[in-house]
């Protein structure tokens, strides 16, 4: 029970951060357990792929085998199958109408997949594993997640770019969890202190882009004003006039007492 707990812990701390961050406009809840559903059953074509994947490895040895787990096996195989979950599940919904959610569904598909990890390392190595894990390895999925959900956020919103944030939804979360495996697994002593820093930066860098988005959010009732050339929320509502004025005196039109 304990070992479960241990498990389930990190997880649910994240997944209610987020939620909570979501504060307006929140996706159902069977859609984010959905989501999370989605991300379990995940790992199974991963562990699928991972067999195949497998009997290249003889194929490298030292460093080159640790690469090749870290950004094959790893960052590649893992971040594919969690976007390909994300597209399926959630891309096409109409609950994903803001660039917010794309970070919810994305961290709440990469917890699913986290907690079934999760619950195979606690139990095959103990608390102290869990321990370790539940500050560095489960929030560092969290921040692969992050990273995917902000770049399907912007392609859905921004279809003149759609493409190129869609490409980079797998291959910034792919990099870094990449670079996040092969620095642990290379054996090298002194790149425990880059893992440090590395794990400082990830947080870092999520935390930014949970700020970033959530900004854009907007109460319910509020409109939200567009840059037409960018496509990013201006504000809400409430600077509304303040928008068509200054647009207003740019035609050279005076505003009216």
């Amino acid at each position: 029970m304990i070992y479960l707990s241990l498990a389930f812990a990190p997880v649910l701390i994240i997944l209610t951060y987020i939620y909570i961050r979501d504060k307006f406009n929140r996706e159902p809840f069977w859609l984010l357990f959905l989501s999370v559903l989605g991300g379990m059953f995940s790992v199974i074509p991963v562990l699928i792929v991972g067999i195949v994947t497998e009997l290249f490895a003889p194929l490298f040895q030292g460093i080159q085998l640790a690469f090749y787990h870290a950004f094959i096996q790893a960052g590649f195989v893992e971040e594919l199958f969690k976007l390909l979950v994300v597209l399926v599940l959630v891309w096409g919904s109409r609950h994903f109408d803001e660039r917010f959610d794309g970070i919810v569904y994305a961290v709440f598909v990469s917890m699913g997949f986290a907690l079934v990890e999760n619950i195979m390392y606690v139990f095959g190595g103990g608390l102290q594993v869990g321990a370790l894990r539940m500050i560095t390895a489960v929030p560092a999925h969290a921040i692969f997640g992050i990273a995917m959900g902000y770049y399907l956020g912007l392609a859905k919103f921004n279809p003149w770019k759609r493409s190129t944030y869609l490409v980079l939804a797998f291959i910034v979360p792919w990099l870094m969890h990449g670079f996040y495996d092969f620095v642990i697994m290379a054996g090298i002593e002194w790149l425990l202190i880059v893992f440090v820093v590395y794990l400082i930066l990830m947080y870092i860098y999520g935390f930014r882009r949970i700020r970033e988005l959530a900004r854009l959010k907007v109460k319910p009732g509020e409109e939200v004003v567009q840059d037409q050339t960018t496509g990013t929320n201006i504000d809400s509502n409430s600077n509304v006039n303040e928008v068509n004025t200054e647009k207003t005196n740019n035609y050279g039109t005076q505003e009216q007492p």
